[in-house]
């Protein structure tokens, strides 16, 4: 038997690394002679730079940033002197998991401690930058990285903006005399699956906004602000990026990398799978399984993140997945239509989320052990 294990992490529970572990030693205990290949793997969210580390020869950069609320903050992020290639994790400095639940506030927030990372490895070098998008606690549409960059976000008397979500309607003008000079020289890439425009009902805040700590009146203060910024872009730099697919992931972070930056866009999924040879693996080796799973597979599961380029994978090879997680709440139905052929989820519905969470190793065992 061969075995392909591709999952992303459990959140708060068990990071990706911890899953392939509990799903080789299970596998090997109930098939001695299996072969079992594993990736750690990442749409581009958080656990990109932990990806990263497993298949690139890189160092880490250590600096002081601003957290998503403009407090000092240790992070870092990787480089590849020989190759000048620079590796950012939006989550690092802008992320959800840096904030409390009662500072949640997408008004507020911005991406301007990524933009510091960036300033950091244009310093260093960089010809090539990759960021990867995702778990973002901001909705600023990237202006939070373009200020770090020298971009100033000017209102009606003139007057810079601070760059967070609240500034959003009140933009009237850019102003690009003082960017930074060394943008010219590098390559940008937006890593993400997602798909979701700038606006719109399927766009950067009615579909993430919500969970990022945005209420009835600021989904609506937001929206109304990130149409401003497109159009306030058409009008000062005569560009249109809001519609195109994965302009809205990250609260609109990937908007503001094309439209500021350049950015490419690139599949988080494809990314990862690709530097790990995967492609190239499935074509030489005969996969009997390939297993993958998050936390919670939900309705987003389905919308361009890691388990939806992994059934991608699968379906170009005729290959059955096994889908593990944590919490289901999408019907099974639609997973197997997608291509799942197995579905496991492992928490004790008797049990608090609290249990589920902390015994999540040993439940992940069990359910394997049963499915197997």
């Amino acid at each position: 038997m061969n075995f392909l294990v591709i999952p992303d992490k459990f959140k708060g529970s068990l990071t990706a690394l911890e899953v392939i572990s509990v799903v080789e030693k299970t596998i090997i205990k109930k098939y001695p002679d299996a072969l079992v290949k594993s990736v750690i793997a990442s749409d581009g969210g958080d656990g990109f730079l932990e990806a990263i580390l497993e298949l690139e020869e890189v160092e880490k950069k250590e600096l002081e940033a601003l957290d998503p609320l403009g407090r000092p903050i240790n992070s870092y992020y990787l480089f590849n002197k020989k190759k000048g290639e620079a590796y950012i994790e939006l989550a690092n400095t802008s992320g959800l998991v840096l904030l409390n639940e009662n500072e949640l506030d997408p008004l507020r927030t911005s991406t301007y401690g990524t933009g510091i990372q960036i300033k950091d490895a244009l310093k260093s070098g960089a010809t090539k930058i990759y960021i990867g998008l995702g778990g973002s606690a901001t909705n600023d549409g990237g202006i939070g990285i373009a200020n770090a960059l020298g971009y100033r976000f000017l209102d009606r008397k003139g007057e810079e903006l601070p760059p967070i979500g609240a500034s959003l309607s009140d933009i009237v003008k850019i102003d690009f005399t003082e960017l930074n000079n060394k943008l010219n020289n590098c390559s940008f890439y937006a890593v993400n699956d997602v798909i979701n425009p700038l606006y719109g009902k399927d766009g950067a805040t009615f579909v993430y906004g919500e969970q990022k700590g945005a209420n009835e009146i600021s989904l609506e203060h937001l929206e109304s602000g990130l149409r401003n910024l497109d159009q306030v872009v058409k009008d000062n730099m005569h560009l249109e990026n809001a519609m195109i697919k994965g302009a809205g992931a990250a609260g609109g972070a990937a908007y503001g990398l094309m439209t500021f930056l350049g950015a490419k866009f690139m599949g988080g999924t494809s990314f990862i799978l690709e530097k790990a040879g995967v492609p190239h693996y499935i074509q030489n080796e005969k996969v009997d399984y390939l297993i993958t799973g998050e936390g919670k597979i939900d309705s987003q599961s389905l919308q361009g993140k890691l388990i939806d380029g992994v059934l991608e994978l699968s379906k170009s090879n005729q290959i059955p997945v096994i889908a593990i997680c944590g919490i289901l709440e999408i019907d099974k139905e639609a997973l197997y239509k997608m291509g799942v052929s197995k579905i496991l989820e492992i928490r004790d519905k008797t049990k608090p989320l609290s249990y589920n969470m902390e015994n999540a190793a040993e439940l992940l065992e069990k359910g394997l052990k049963d499915m197997f």
